[in-house]
């Protein structure tokens, strides 16, 4: 049994959701467990509704939802002839769900809110891929995932009950497969003990799919993805990017780690556990290899590049001349979790701490302002951060040519390099 994983780019439009029944098609008689995420933007349209719902712009909510509306029935309409009906008496439920929520008054917090809406792109998604392929003869069988995996009350990031979920995978789920070669059910998305909705947070998709197959000891989990495989730098910063088609767990942890967009370091460790291996492919064409994740050792890879633009260099000096200790540190990260700022690069120096973080210029602006009462602060923007993996003296030079170096970390196998153009030099 495989556990197969499609995103939002897989399903945002009509054509692409005939690719993924063309891909799935390629496996007939095989035991898949499919996850799919909502469709395109979906998400993002959802929690503008949430947004107006909970300023009390309800008119404003439910005009947006109404497009969300629309576009799920079109989306209907265009794939489906025979299981129409069925299928759109199944969205009005879920309608029905959100809808029911935005006519009442916001008493709970954002985050409660923010999971009962957004929850249902996936629900929608799911529902109308899953008619599609029963009309195109690829039989499955549709499931919520809120029926199977139980979480805690921590909404938008919420935690899994394992035990409560592997019984129901257990006893619930995978008894299935006797009359089904194919269930398909939702990915980023579960609920409470008293049924309200939760989300998975980041990345929760490639989550729910490495929890099902811990859970049902899969052979292995295949992310679908728009690109051909894990690249050694994003193609978009670095069009001389090269595939890499094989990695293992560490190092895929490892990358992410310093900013690379690729497998979220939840997602690896319920695959890690029971050494379940990861197939990355690519959605447009599936004779490409794609990229093997596993847990074996890989030598020989090339350099891999993760820059990260738009950093800011944010220096922390004590007025007294002491040492720069635990206290001054300690308090220096309560600031952070106050302003929800996690610092991308860290250095002590004898009286001084300096972070480098993402430029959100409110929280830097906020949080310098308030520092400033204990230490002094300079804050330096505009600034480049390179991390470079196996790095050698020729991708160093390469990547430094025509920049000074502010701040340079190094171990055996990582450099980390604060990088400002010469342009902007004054």
């Amino acid at each position: 049994m495989q556990v197969f994983k499609f995103g939002g780019a897989s399903v945002n439009s009509v054509d692409r959701i005939k690719n993924l029944a063309a891909i799935l098609g390629r496996y007939k008689g095989e035991k898949l467990m499919v996850i799919i995420s909502a469709m395109g933007k979906t998400t993002n349209a959802l929690e503008k509704v949430t947004e107006a719902f909970f300023d009390g712009r309800k008119e404003d909510a439910l005009q947006l939802f109404q497009q969300v509306k629309k576009q799920h029935l079109d989306t209907a309409k265009f794939l489906l002839v025979t299981q129409y009906l069925p299928c759109e008496h199944k969205l009005a439920d879920f309608f029905t769900e959100v809808e029911w929520l935005l006519h009442d008054k916001p008493v709970r917090d954002f985050d409660y809110y923010y999971d009962q809406v957004v929850c249902i792109g996936e629900l929608l998604s799911t529902t109308i891929i899953s008619a599609y392929l029963n009309e195109k003869g690829i039989a499955n069988h549709w499931l919520d995932v809120r029926d199977i995996f139980r979480t805690d009350d921590d909404f938008r990031d919420a935690s899994i009950d394992w035990d409560f979920t592997l019984d129901k995978v257990t006893h619930g789920v995978l008894p299935l497969f006797r009359d089904h070669d194919l269930l398909l059910t939702q990915g980023f998305i579960g609920a409470t003990d008293e049924n309200e909705s939760t989300t998975l947070g980041r990345e929760g998709s490639d989550y729910s799919a490495a929890i099902f197959a811990n859970m049902m000891d899969a052979k292995k989990q295949v992310i679908w993805k728009d690109v051909e495989s894990v690249m050694n730098a994003d193609p978009k910063q670095f069009p001389d990017a090269t595939a890499i088609h094989e990695l293992n767990y560490k190092e895929v942890i490892e990358m992410a780690y310093y900013g690379a967009q690729v497998i979220h370091p939840k997602t690896i460790k319920p695959l890690q556990n029971k050494n379940i291996p990861l197939l990355v492919k690519c959605f447009f064409d599936p004779e490409l290899e794609g990229t093997l994740i596993h847990n074996h050792p890989i030598k020989n890879l090339p350099p891999i590049i993760v820059l990260k633009e738009k950093q800011a260099m944010v220096k922390f000096s004590v007025r007294d001349f002491s040492f720069v200790g635990e206290h001054h540190i300690g308090q220096l990260y309560a600031l952070f979790e106050k302003f929800h700022i996690k610092p991308n690069l860290t250095q002590n120096a004898a009286i001084s701490f300096l972070a480098v973080l993402d430029d959100k210029q409110e929280r830097i602006e906020k949080m310098a302002l308030e520092a400033s009462s204990l230490f002094d602060v300079d804050v330096i923007k505009g600034l480049q951060l390179l991390t470079i993996r196996h790095f050698n003296e020729a991708t160093l030079k390469r990547f430094t040519k025509e920049k000074s170096i502010l701040l340079r970390q190094q171990t055996t196998e990582t450099v980390q390099l604060l990088l400002k153009s010469n342009q902007d030099r004054s």
